[in-house]
């Protein structure tokens, strides 16, 4: 099992990213949020099968049809269970 934190930055705010990204995780069977953040970002938290992350990892690059992402930073984290599904914050 495997937690991540990513940091997306681009035009993510206003274009159905965390929506978007919150219909992945549910795809994939992850657990976690997806939260706008002041500076214009969003930041995700996700924890399920190694797979999977790695598939919404994905996703994070590319985001829905209208966004630019142009910078995705993401961190392992230790895999606490803590979430029961995903949310959009």
């Amino acid at each position: 099992m495997l937690r991540i934190r990513a940091l997306i930055s681009g035009k993510v705010q206003g274009v159905y990213f965390r929506q978007s990204t919150k219909d992945e995780a549910d795809k994939l069977g992850i657990k976690g949020f997806a939260k706008n953040l002041g500076d214009g970002s969003v930041e995700v938290v996700a924890e399920g099968a190694d797979a999977a992350v790695n598939k919404l990892i994905g996703f994070l690059h590319a985001g829905p049809e209208k966004a630019v992402v142009e910078k995705v930073i993401v961190n392992k984290e230790d895999y606490k269970g803590e979430f029961k599904r995903f949310v959009v914050c």
